[in-house]
C-alpha cells in the first residue's frame, strides 16, 4: 500500500550518506572525516569527505559509459527539474520494453520497484531490479531524456553496460538509487540537483518529489 502525502509537499528521495552505507562492490567507500573540531582546539569544525561520485543518490553523465560522450558539466540543466511518471513495477524481478506503458513514453520517466523496500543501508544485493537492453531501447526510442531508477544501477548487476550505453550513448539522463517506497504510480514533480563538477562521469544528487497538481 502506496504511504505517499496527501498534500504536495516536497519528500526527499535522497539516500543519507553517511560512514559504512552501502556502495557498489568494488568502488571507493565513503569517509567523512574530521579535519578540525572545536572540541579539539581548533577555531571552527572542519571536515573533508572521500568518495565515488557514483555513491547513494547519484547520476550518470554519458562519459560515464561513452567515451567521448557529455561530461556532466556539459548536460543541460534544464532536464534536473520537471514533470515525471512513475512506473510502479513492485512484482517485476528485471524491466523489459513489455512492462513498459503502449502508450509514448514522457521526457522523464521513474522506476519503482521492490527495491525501495530495502532499508537505504542494507548489504549490496545483486539481484536488485533494473532495466534490461529492451526495455533502454524503447526509452530511448520514445526520446525520454531522463530515466530515474531505486536501485543501485539502471542496470542488471552482471551486465552493466547494454543497458548504460544504450542510454548514454542517446544522452539519456540517468539517475541511480532514488528511495521511492513512498510513492505510487502516477505523476509528479520532481527534482535531481546534481553536484557541479567540472569533467566528471557522474556525481552524488540532492532530489525531491511531489505530487503534480
Amino acid at each position: 500500500m502506496s504511504t505517499e502525502p496527501a498534500n504536495r509537499e516536497w519528500i526527499d528521495v535522497t539516500i543519507p550518506m553517511r560512514p559504512g552505507m552501502t556502495t557498489w562492490p568494488g568502488d571507493p567507500e565513503f569517509h567523512f572525516t574530521p579535519a578540525a573540531r572545536i572540541a579539539s582546539g581548533d577555531s571552527c569544525n572542519l571536515s573533508e569527505l572521500s568518495l565515488s561520485v557514483h555513491t547513494g543518490t547519484h547520476c550518470d553523465a554519458p562519459w560515464h559509459f561513452v567515451e567521448g560522450g557529455k561530461r556532466l558539466d556539459e548536460v543541460a540543466p534544464t532536464i534536473f527539474f520537471g514533470p515525471a511518471l512513475l512506473i510502479d513495477l513492485r512484482g517485476a524481478e528485471t524491466i523489459h520494453a513489455a512492462d513498459l506503458p503502449q502508450t509514448p513514453l514522457p521526457p522523464r520517466i521513474l522506476f519503482r520497484t521492490r527495491n525501495s523496500d530495502l532499508p537505504a543501508n542494507a548489504p549490496f544485493d545483486t539481484g536488485y531490479v533494473a532495466l534490461e537492453a529492451d526495455a533502454a531501447a524503447r526509452i530511448v526510442a520514445d526520446r525520454v531524456r531522463m530515466v530515474g531508477v531505486d536501485g543501485p544501477s539502471v542496470a542488471p548487476y552482471d551486465r552493466t553496460e547494454d543497458t548504460h550505453r544504450i542510454l548514454l550513448s542517446a544522452e539519456v539522463f540517468v539517475v541511480e538509487g532514488m528511495r521511492l517506497e513512498q510513492f505510487g504510480a502516477g505523476e509528479y514533480e520532481c527534482i535531481v540537483l546534481p553536484m557541479h563538477l567540472i569533467g566528471a562521469d557522474g556525481a552524488p544528487c540532492r532530489a525531491f518529489m511531489r505530487r503534480s497538481a
